[in-house]
């Protein structure tokens, strides 16, 4: 087990399965103390237990629904305030045709994928600054820098994400340059998750095909032609929270299955 992190307190949300999970993995390898947020609590407490086996000094669990404001508001002042590494990695990525894409699609895509990862970056930042250092990764997408069919709300949710994650960085330059304190993005092309397989099997209902000629499809999207693991982005993730001192600032890393 690395000991990077020895010390340093991490918040992941989203953390019961998928990318959350293999960022815990990764933090849990280098030594840090976790605390894991998700909805389920079954798949939490498995979490908890893999990444006190993995080597977390430490790991606490928290049920939490981050599109209920008051939930998301405790969250961000009983857990964002505490930690020294944040990431915002929860997220949902719903496809519809542009007419009906109603209003509650819309304003529960921003509320998970855009507001929750403000709200905890607005709670975390000034501490962060005041220990002098801390990192924040947020979990984006490359429909943060691009567009894609059917996927109005999922594509103006990251872009927003990647743009507060910009703003961040650029605020941090102009007040706190005196702390090593870092806010970047990583935005994953299409990842081998139960998002992505749910993905494929609507488009073989619709086209009347396969699911594993959908998932090629899905794969060939991406600019290395394979579905990336959720290990390839807790790498990424790793990386910039490792950093010392970190030199990354607002940066929003596309990761495409080439060699990232």
């Amino acid at each position: 087990m690395s000991t990077e992190l020895d010390g340093r307190h991490a918040l992941v949300t989203g953390a019961g399965r998928g990318i959350g999970l293999a960022i815990a993995h990764a933090l849990a390898d280098r030594g840090a103390r976790l605390t894991l947020a998700a909805r389920s609590t079954d798949a939490l407490e498995a979490a908890r237990r893999a990444c006190l086996e993995r080597g977390s000094p430490l790991v606490n669990t928290v049920s939490v629904n981050l599109t209920d404001r008051r939930a998301l508001e405790n969250l961000a002042r009983r857990g964002a305030t505490q930690v020294d590494i944040l990431v915002n990695n929860a997220g949902a990525a719903p496809s519809s045709p542009v007419e009906r894409t109603d209003d509650l699609l819309w304003d529960g895509t921003m509320a998970l994928n855009a507001f929750a990862p403000f709200a905890l970056c607005r709670a975390a930042l000034p501490t962060m600054v005041e220990r002098g250092w801390g990192r924040i990764v947020n979990v984006a997408s490359t429909a943060g820098l691009a567009g894609y069919a059917y996927t109005a709300a999922y594509c103006a949710s990251k872009h927003a994400l990647v743009g507060v994650t910009r703003a961040l960085g650029a605020e941090i330059d102009a007040r706190w340059k005196h702390a090593d304190v870092t806010v970047n993005a990583v935005c994953p092309g299409f990842v081998d998750t139960d998002i992505v397989q749910a993905a494929a099997e609507r488009i073989a209902q619709l086209t009347g095909g396969d699911v594993a000629g959908a998932r090629e499809r899905l794969a060939a999207m991406n600019p290395g032609g394979r579905l990336l693991t959720p290990e390839d982005v807790a790498a990424a993730v790793a990386r910039l929270v490792c950093e010392d001192p970190g030199d990354s600032q607002g940066v929003a890393l596309e990761l495409d299955g080439t060699g990232d």
